[in-house]
């Protein structure tokens, strides 16, 4: 804050302060809202088709390494682990980084033990692949064809393989349901799943399943702070554009843009 211009000065402790707030309310067992996100919700059915189907599920967490991306996707795995214990199911992770088979080993060993189930934890289940892009791609159609999946989850960083998992998953009858930050793979992952949780919805997720009170405060903290820049735009518009044809206003226009401007 030292070298920060009077508007940041004023501004980020104002959107410091609601995400504090937030995360108090949270913590104090406030109903904090947060919109629907389809695609979270529709986990539970897409689990619970496979094993009335009796055919296992599969998750990708794509081509990322040990990042926030394929972080937030180890929360995704975790929950969809326990709910596949709950029935008595198999998720199948392959992974292109084999830094993270041991997290993902522990994080289903964990997921099982939570339903009661710790037999049902099987290791050959988090499998190494390629950390070659379409080798892994290939390797990954290849699981789907030969284990007759029924449910594909592809949650993580994508790229040019995301339609041939997406397009695979489809011809083999699998339900199937993604999310990206990738703004350039979301087109295909929408044209080719049941259900896609498209840019920012895919950060919000973890908070989404959950609801630990920093991550859900947080969350909606920021959508708040969201609101005031908004307000703060629109504001600077209508003054912006009013000063223009009212020489009574430009004043206090130019002040308000010399503000924000830090000027």
């Amino acid at each position: 804050m030292k070298h920060a211009d009077p508007f940041m000065a004023v501004l980020l402790p104002l959107l410091s302060g609601l995400i504090l707030v937030n995360i108090l309310r949270a913590r104090r067992g406030s109903d904090l809202f947060i919109r629907k996100i389809p695609g979270i919700d529709a986990i539970g059915e897409a689990v619970g088709r496979a094993t009335e189907m009796g055919r296992p599920i599969l998750f990708s967490i794509g081509l990322g390494g040990i990042d926030i991306v394929t972080l937030l996707a180890f929360e995704v795995v975790a929950h969809v682990t326990r709910l596949a214990a709950r029935y008595r199911n198999r998720v199948i992770v392959p992974v292109v980084d084999p830094v993270a088979i041991p997290v993902l080993e522990e994080i289903e060993r964990e997921a099982f033990a939570s339903e009661h189930r710790p037999e049902g934890f099987n290791a050959d289940d988090i499998r190494f692949l390629s950390d070659s892009q379409f080798a892994y791609a290939a390797g990954v159609v290849g699981i789907m064809h030969r284990e007759q999946v029924a449910t594909n989850f592809f949650f993580g960083i994508f790229a040019a393989e995301s339609l041939i998992l997406a397009e695979t998953g489809q011809h083999v009858g699998a339900v199937q349901v993604a999310g990206t930050p990738s703004a350039l793979q979301v087109p295909f992952f929408i044209v080719t799943c049941d259900y896609t949780v498209i840019g920012e919805e895919y950060y919000a997720t973890t908070a989404y399943i959950s609801r630990e009170p920093v991550l859900l405060g947080s969350l909606v903290g920021q959508d708040w702070g969201k609101l005031v820049l908004l307000v703060l735009a629109v504001v600077g518009t209508l003054l912006t554009t009013l000063g223009a044809a009212l020489p009574t206003l430009k004043p206090v226009a130019d002040v308000f843009v010399k503000w924000i401007g830090g000027g």
